[in-house]
């Protein structure tokens, strides 16, 4: 990916409460909150989705069902296929999937 692309990934992801960034031992960057990853970054975008959402997505361009974590709802991202307004959706999404109660309803009603 792009620096730039993850910039931006990283000011989306950022902008909830309590997220943190993890590198782990292979590279990759990970957003998380409560330690529960809900964006992972490492040759790609994956974002947690619920699994209604991963099965319409993967009907969709620019979506692939993510190699082993794909079975809990991860779906590949390719970013110039489906744009910044869809992966700003997607990450408050998997925000909200992983995110604890209190903090995802401090985002839904704030």
């Amino acid at each position: 990916m792009k620096t730039s692309e993850i910039d931006e990934i990283r000011r989306l992801c950022l902008l909830y409460p309590e997220v943190h960034e993890h590198i782990d031992g292979f590279g990759h960057v990970s957003f998380r909150v409560k330690d529960k990853p809900f964006v992972i970054i490492g040759e790609t975008l994956s974002i947690k989705t619920l699994p209604a959402t991963q099965e319409i997505l993967l009907e969709q361009p620019g979506y692939i069902k993510a190699p082993y974590i794909g079975r809990h709802g991860w779906v590949l991202v390719e970013v110039e296929e489906v744009g910044w307004r869809v992966i700003e959706g997607m990450i408050r999404e998997g925000y909200l999937i992983a995110a604890p109660k209190r903090l995802a309803n401090l985002v839904q009603n704030g």
